[in-house]
């Protein structure tokens, strides 16, 4: 039976929004409700929060759950679970964003669930999306997918472009959302940051550089993602 960890890369020195993990959304800080709601799905074996800061691993600690201090600093979410990651006992590693309060059970089952698959290393979640504002904005990473829903690309840009205007076209929002076989997490933070990846800035585009696909899941709509001091107010609402 594998051994499955979702593991949640907290930095409190946001560039967009400083210090949002901590700002309160009700009776709880933004992390304690993304650490709890994850927790609370009962899918993994174990939950820990990875951070920089000491004002979040106490946060955590002092409320029942558990974190991991970052020995380095960190590029990438990825990378901050990779060093977390490398004596423990974990066979499938659930990346949670931090920002992700409403965290639910359906969709982490969906990325976990396609490692029945033996083949599969790395899993991700995509949601439809049909607002035209947001299918031109940068800020929403598109994906391509294939027939099998293995990604083909991930880009800021329009993908796919619409030069046929009688083409009924599905477009996907990646959600930052994966899934990893812990080889697969180890060997990523190994290779050197990948043309494509620098360029769009996006760190799942090194695994398909290296030839490492990456298996897609759509899901449903997964809440207020906390950016800006807007959606915090959003979220609020939502609570």
């Amino acid at each position: 039976m594998s051994k499955v960890g979702a593991f949640i890369p907290a930095r409190y020195a946001a560039t967009r929004f400083p210090a949002k993990l901590m700002q309160q959304l009700g009776d709880k800080s933004v992390i304690r409700h993304t650490y709890d709601n994850t927790k609370a799905t009962g899918l993994f074996d174990e939950v820990y929060v990875v951070t920089d800061s000491e004002i979040i691993f106490d946060e955590i600690v002092n409320n029942g759950g558990k974190a991991i201090m970052s020995k380095r600093s960190h590029e990438s979410g990825s990378d901050r679970i990779a060093e977390a990651i490398v004596d423990l006992d974990i066979d499938i590693v659930v990346n949670v964003q931090g920002d992700e309060p409403f965290v639910k059970k359906e969709p982490l089952q969906k990325v976990i669930d396609v490692f029945s698959d033996a083949s599969v290393q790395v899993s991700s979640l995509m949601q439809v999306l049909t607002n035209p504002l947001l299918i031109e904005d940068p800020n929403y990473v598109k994906v391509a997918v294939d027939k099998n829903f293995n990604a083909l690309f991930f880009s800021r840009s329009v993908i796919p472009y619409p030069r046929a205007t009688d083409i009924a076209i599905i477009y996907y929002e990646h959600i930052g959302v994966y899934a990893f076989k812990k080889q697969a997490l180890l060997n990523f933070t190994n290779w050197p940051m990948s043309p494509l990846e620098a360029a769009e800035k996006i760190e799942c585009l090194r695994y398909l550089e290296n030839g490492v696909p990456i298996k897609m899941v759509v899901t449903e709509y997964m809440g207020v993602e906390i950016d800006t001091p807007e959606d915090l107010i959003k979220a609020a609402k939502l609570l």
